[in-house]
């Protein structure tokens, strides 16, 4: 895995996701009730404050806790929940060591299928439907990985062109593109009632 992504807008942090499988499982991770672009920063910044170039799930893994969690609040925080965020990516980094050694592309390496790449996803800690399904399509639209049916295992986040989630997201344009999606379905919903 070694592509040019433009998820966190800043080119350190895109390059480490470009390269790095578990960085981009983290952003994925962390990309819940913040701005995408501050949780696809959230990788670098985490490996920045262990003084490394890039994520290692055996260490993280086993990192103290409260160390962990400290190491997330320093501010700028890499997360409005530092806390919590710092848990499940602890038990991110222990299932992937648990699972697959520790190597976060055996999740996709050499899965023959879209639906069984979804299942695969789902397994993983803080990975609901939905983040597995836009995380399928990330894979399948930028990063090169196509399973048999993927597009049909990551639903309608796998159209081409659908600027539905990070996964659409190109650069600057595109980003707006899904910005102005997912305000749609946020009104949509509002005046559903729901």
């Amino acid at each position: 895995m070694n592509v040019t992504l433009h998820l966190a807008q800043d080119p350190e942090a895109d390059e480490l996701l470009g390269r790095s499988p578990l960085a981009a499982l983290v952003g994925m991770l962390l990309d819940q009730q913040v701005p995408m672009e501050w949780a696809f920063k959230g990788p670098a910044t985490i490996a920045q404050r262990l003084g490394a170039d890039d994520l290692d799930a055996h260490e993280i893994a086993v990192h103290d806790p409260e160390a962990f969690t400290a190491l997330l609040s320093q501010k700028p925080a890499v997360h409005r929940y530092p806390g919590s965020m710092a848990n499940r990516i602890q038990q991110l980094c222990q299932y992937l060591v648990e699972h697959y050694d520790g190597d976060a592309s055996a999740v996709w390496d050499g899965v023959a299928t879209g639906q069984e790449l979804l299942k695969r996803l789902r397994e993983l800690p803080g990975f609901g439907a939905q983040k597995a399904q836009i995380f399928l399509a990330l894979l399948g639209k930028q990063l090169g990985v196509h399973p048999e049916g993927w597009r049909e295992a990551a639903g309608a986040y796998g159209e081409p062109d659908s600027f539905r989630s990070v996964a659409d997201i190109t650069g600057p344009e595109s980003l707006a593109k899904v910005r102005a999606h997912k305000q749609q379905m946020k009104a949509a919903a509002k005046a559903s009632g729901k």
